[in-house]
């Protein structure tokens, strides 16, 4: 980052994994940096402020969904920038507790507008981040060179452990040319975000860039969340010196991008505010992992029995999510660092580093 002010900015749910690693890039060179998170428990035990966040940042308890927060927070506060990331993101447990994440992403998302609406403000640019999850299973390539959306594999198929769609190939996600189809309540709360910023800022001439990330890890993700992901979940199965049980046949693809790299997307976009249309851009490494090959490197570093792959299956789990992030890389001029292995080493060594 160049170290230059860039105005004031709120940051919601910036108490969390990606918006305190944000913090500590660009919080110092902001006019003011203020934070709204509700702290929930499955994230912050604690109740109090995050050490993780910069000191910089001005932190606000409240809940998104919450309207008197809202009345409190914009009393004296116009921010110029908006980073939307308070969110519930668990997929699996989107399907159990559809109404919370609903709450939270789809009416704290409505309530933070209505505020804005009611304070008579309007920020000049809304940063949202958005999942690969809006996009499903994507698009798979048929043998002919047709391409299809396969919506989502059955419970029937699982049973009969028919892994991929026969005879069709899974193609890398990009918003330009994969049309969102999610099989996830999680994924369809996201993509109601997307939709509620499009029609508010194209109603107010306000600006909104929107970045679907990947598979987040690194240092800093939550150790206790049970839905915080399987890197951090295999990593600590390793440190035990147990095999790690690997799901289907091994052959999931995921899209691991490391902390740090999604930092530096949010940096590079509020710092140089891309305009291209559509503002939609895939954030990852742009290189596919199988959830085999990341178990292996995570069993290697720490000397742990190789993984065993199970057969289990999760209903609603999608076989492939990989994204092309040639557009973002040249649009927001950013560009991923870290590759997977390198980025699995160093959050062995801060997780070895926790109490």
């Amino acid at each position: 980052m160049t170290g230059s002010t860039i105005g004031t900015v709120l940051v919601t749910g910036g108490a969390g994994f990606i918006g305190s690693a944000l913090s500590h890039l660009m919080a110092s060179s902001a006019e003011r940096w203020v934070v709204l998170d509700n702290l929930h428990p499955q994230v912050h035990p604690s109740g109090e402020r995050p050490p993780s966040l910069h000191p910089a940042a001005e932190l606000v308890i409240g809940d998104v969904s919450d309207p008197s927060v809202w009345t409190g927070l914009l009393a004296d506060f116009r921010p110029e920038f908006v980073v939307h990331l308070a969110a519930e993101t668990g997929t699996a447990q989107s399907l159990h507790e559809a109404s919370r994440h609903a709450e939270v992403n789809v009416l704290g998302t409505t309530r933070m507008l209505d505020a804005f609406a009611t304070a008579g403000h309007v920020p000049s640019h809304f940063i949202l981040s958005s999942s690969r999850a809006v996009y499903g299973e994507g698009v798979w390539l048929r043998e002919d060179g047709t391409s299809f959306l396969p919506g989502q594999r059955s419970h029937a198929q699982f049973e009969r452990g028919e892994w991929d769609f026969p005879g069709a190939v899974a193609q890398a996600s990009e918003a330009t040319r994969t049309w969102p189809a999610p099989t996830s309540v999680y994924g369809a709360t996201k993509l109601a975000q997307e939709h509620l910023l499009h029609a508010w800022t194209g109603s107010h001439d306000s600006q909104l860039t929107v970045l679907r990330f990947q598979n987040v890890y690194g240092p800093g993700q939550s150790l206790i969340n049970p839905y915080t992901g399987i890197v951090s979940l295999f990593s600590r199965m390793a440190m035990r010196g147990e095999s790690i049980p690997i799901y289907e046949d091994g052959a999931i693809v995921r899209d691991f991008v490391y902390i740090d790299d999604i930092a530096a997307s949010l940096g590079a976009v509020i710092e140089r505010r891309p305009t291209v249309h559509p503002a939609i851009f895939d954030i990852g490494s742009g290189v596919g992992t199988t959830i085999l090959e990341l178990a292996q490197h995570i069993a290697a570093f720490h000397h742990a029995p190789p993984p065993h792959v199970t057969g289990a299956y999760r209903d609603g789990d999608v076989r492939f999510a990989e994204c092309d992030i040639s557009r973002s890389v040249t649009n927001i001029d950013w560009t991923p660092k870290w590759d997977v292995e390198q980025g699995v080493a160093r959050l062995q060594e801060w997780i070895a580093s926790q109490p």
